[in-house]
């Protein structure tokens, strides 16, 4: 992302002066999909793609804001009932607003921003968004008074009260938190979290977009939450203290096989195993041991889309490519049903592993998926 092309914008737009410039990362998840609502570790980290914005105090009240991406303006006001009509503007308003609640007195000011995040394609490019604003905002008004928690909290806030997301904490958490050469384990119990190296020397982290989404998603997930939570309260009688699946081993599940569905059983035996393949999957990167990280990446894929059944055909195919392919791992990442695979390809297969699955996809689906080379890269900061 070029910074003086956001800056070139900004000085077009407005008075012809610049401001402050700041950046926050959009993220992948390498494991641990389904496993945040169960109580247990999700494992992302930022990417070299995100949103930079150009801020400015303009001594008003208002703040005036350019999407130069959609080539869109909008004004707004900071108090409670002045939030922008347009969609993507309630994420900057929801962050103004969020600040002001953690005692940040904000002031009108003029940005322009753009972003080099996929939309659609699961690396977070609204997390992003909140959290090169909560940055900038707790830099510029807040003497940088709040602790990342808070900002990634605060994030997380937004997408719940303005945008109307139920989301988890972990995007917006690995947008602030990410570091360059490093993944994030994030206990989604406790919220306690450890970096592990990831630096993997002769392979490359590769997504591959289905281009495609299916409708079923949302009530798919509210089911499969569900699921979850039958097991949990088959479970509770006898053992009162578990209160996720965390809490669950698969002894403990066998148990209750008879008592529940066939259905919730398979979904609270794919997040058990899931849990535990994060932590294997952190200590075989300890170890520099990517072989052992690729193959618990085909094991979550084979979950989700056997036991969780969130994958999707197009999905199914492309995770069948690479290993035909000789890919070390990959997946679906995100909630399923559509979106992107996560490979991570050898160097020396990467161009036959790019070629074949643009041809087969194409003969296949009569379209042509997307490919992203993503590094992992540092999380929220000022640029300049």
């Amino acid at each position: 992302m070029d910074i003086e092309f956001v800056r070139s914008r900004f000085i077009k737009h407005f008075d012809g002066t610049t401001g402050s410039v700041y950046a926050s990362p959009g993220r992948i998840n390498l494991i641990g999909e389904h496993t945040d609502y169960n109580g247990g570790f999700v494992f992302p980290g930022a990417i070299d793609k995100g949103m930079i914005a150009e801020i400015k105090a303009n001594g008003t009240d208002k703040v005036c804001a350019y999407s130069i991406d959609l080539k869109d303006y909008v004004e707004f006001g900071l108090g409670p009932n002045e939030g922008p009509r347009a969609s993507w503007a309630k994420y900057i308003y929801g962050v103004c607003r969020e600040m002001i609640e953690h005692g940040v007195d904000v002031k009108g000011f003029n940005t322009a921003f753009a972003g080099d995040v996929p939309l659609g394609a699961g690396m977070s490019s609204s997390a992003a968004l909140e959290s090169t604003y909560a940055f900038a905002l707790n830099d510029m008004f807040g003497d940088n008074k709040i602790d990342k928690f808070e900002l990634a909290k605060i994030g997380q806030a937004t997408e719940h009260k303005y945008v109307g997301v139920n989301c988890g904490i972990m995007d917006q958490f690995a947008s602030v938190f990410g570091k360059a050469g490093s993944l994030i384990r994030l206990d989604c119990r406790s919220l306690e979290y450890e970096y592990f190296p990831f630096e993997p020397v002769g392979y490359r982290l590769v997504l591959v977009d289905t281009v495609v989404k299916h409708e079923l998603a949302s009530s798919a997930y509210n089911k499969r939450r569900m699921s979850c939570e039958n097991v949990v309260k088959a479970l509770q009688p006898k053992y009162p203290n578990v209160e996720y699946l965390r809490d669950v081993t698969v002894d403990m599940l066998a148990e209750v096989k008879g008592a529940v569905s066939d259905e919730d059983y398979m979904r609270a035996e794919y997040v058990i195993d899931e849990i535990q393949r994060v932590l294997d999957v952190c200590e075989a990167l300890k170890a520099g041991d990517y072989e052992t990280v690729g193959a618990k990446m085909y094991e979550t894929h084979h979950g989700m889309s056997k036991l969780y059944e969130v994958s999707c055909e197009e999905l199914d195919f492309l995770n069948d490519i690479a290993f035909d392919c000789g890919v070390t791992g990959s997946r679906v990442m995100g909630g399923g049903f559509g979106g992107c695979t996560i490979n991570l390809v050898k160097n020396e297969l990467y161009e036959t592993f790019i070629t074949t699955v643009k041809e087969r996809y194409k003969a296949k689906y009569d379209k042509s998926p997307k490919i992203y080379d993503v590094v992992i890269g540092d999380g929220a900061r000022k640029l300049c």
